[in-house]
């Protein structure tokens, strides 16, 4: 196939260009490199593809039609996986106009492209924060999720309405994609994961909000590649998926387990619970183990060893060490 991931030079993006040249498919890839974080990490993540026969990368802003123009002047898209969007909790309270921008304007001007081109097969990255503080656990897809609470989760739930929308009026079928903390190698350096790690590693005390207790759902990169894989290969209709790992480990555990790969002890800095924060996420990952054969395979135990020897491996790059 032919597929167009937008925000493909990120974590989860760049690891689905990989994936996909790998198994034969051509790539164009979308990402305007901004400076939510270094933009040199993201130009490291595309190396291997930069150099691979079938991928393009365009420079650019999903927001600016002019991009877009160029995208799908260059092929006909079979699928497009649409990545690209302003990430994180906190910070959307801090920006709301600009993730409301981004993730909603963004997303209707490429599903008005789908429209006008004719293409029928969307893959759209949604979140767990659509979930909210919801108190039944684990998260089913069928739950209510009407009361987000940070500007990013809300712009995600907007724009799973709206690609619901242009599905039953123009045909495209949407497939959606809910990710419960993503982890390892390329991982964003402000997710929590990676910025313990760094903290421990150098002895500055870890920012611990709260007392410990609040817990996530962890799921390692190959097994959300997997999911969307599967997702891209059985795009029809409209659907919700939760990926996640369907287990869920306390804060404080997760610092004790990264003590123990590190070798170091943790400085843990006591602060109150922010806003914007939950308690827990927990997905309910029957829908997507029956109809997409998700199947995860890493355990948080095993995903850590590993994000941490590409931690260490990278750590010259990332921190100049």
């Amino acid at each position: 196939m032919t597929v167009l991931v937008t925000g493909g030079a990120g974590f989860i993006g760049s690891h689905l260009c990989e994936r996909l040249l790998e198994r034969g498919d051509s790539v164009v890839c979308i990402d305007d490199f901004n400076d939510y974080y270094d933009p040199r990490i993201k130009r490291r993540n595309l190396i291997r593809c930069l150099e691979h026969p079938r991928f393009r990368l365009i420079e650019g802003d999903i927001c600016d039609e002019r991009v877009l123009d160029q995208a799908f002047a260059m092929s006909r898209f079979d699928v497009v996986v649409h990545l690209a969007a302003r990430a994180g909790v906190r910070p959307s309270i801090r920006q709301p106009l600009l993730y409301e921008r981004v993730n909603v304007h963004g997303t209707t001007l490429l599903l008005e492209r789908l429209r006008r081109e004719k293409i029928d097969r969307l893959v759209f990255a949604s979140t767990s924060s659509v979930y909210g503080a919801n108190r039944k656990v684990p998260f089913a897809e069928s739950d209510p999720v009407d009361n987000p609470i940070s500007p990013y989760a809300a712009t995600k739930k907007a724009c799973e309405l709206i690609c619901y929308t242009y599905y039953h009026l123009f045909g495209i079928h949407t497939t959606c994609l809910r990710f419960f903390t993503v982890y390892g190698p390329r991982q964003r350096p402000d997710m929590a994961i990676h910025k313990f790690t760094r903290l421990i590693d150098t002895g500055q005390p870890i920012p611990m909000f709260g007392d410990g207790t609040s817990r996530r759902d962890y799921t390692y990169i190959d097994d959300v590649m997997q999911g969307v894989l599967r997702a891209i290969d059985r795009c029809e209709g409209y659907e919700i998926y939760n990926l996640g790992e369907a287990r869920t480990v306390a804060l404080i555990e997760l610092i004790r387990l990264l003590e123990k790969l590190l070798g170091k002890e943790a400085k843990i800095e006591r602060l109150p619970e922010q806003p914007g924060d939950v308690a827990v996420t927990y997905a309910d990952i029957s829908k997507a183990r029956e109809k997409l054969g998700y199947d995860p395979q890493f355990p948080l135990e095993e995903g850590l060893r590993r994000f941490v020897a590409w931690y260490q491996q990278e750590k010259p790059f990332l921190y100049g060490e």
